[in-house]
């Protein structure tokens, strides 16, 4: 695992963050997410330098508008926030993931 993804799952492993269950090397379809969140139906990237470039980025819009149609939240973060940010990367994680699961209750209740 890259730097930038131990330290960010040593803040979210064994359901630091708000008690949500993070998993890494998460399969979904064809791809592999960083990590992701089933309850929450979110998925955190980890960009490094490789993603930079246009090719990388069509690669990743491609893989992003997948794993949303899926009815997947893609968050993406540049390694360089991993560092220098950590605290505002977890409130953005939490949110979302309060959010996400939020809906996918609501979703749950409105279902006949």
């Amino acid at each position: 695992m890259p730097s930038a993804e131990k330290r960010l799952w040593f803040f979210i492993r064994k359901r630091q963050l708000g008690d949500f269950r993070f998993r890494r090397q998460h399969t979904i379809g064809p791809y592999i997410a960083d990590f992701a969140c089933v309850e929450a139906m979110l998925v955190i990237e980890l960009d490094g330098d490789s993603h930079g470039t246009d090719e990388a980025a069509t690669y990743d819009e491609r893989r992003n508008a997948f794993m949303e149609a899926q009815g997947w939240i893609v968050l993406r973060f540049w390694n360089s926030e991993i560092y220098e940010n950590i605290d505002g990367v977890l409130a953005t994680i939490l949110d979302a993931a309060e959010n996400g699961a939020r809906e996918l209750a609501i979703a749950k209740s409105e279902r006949p």
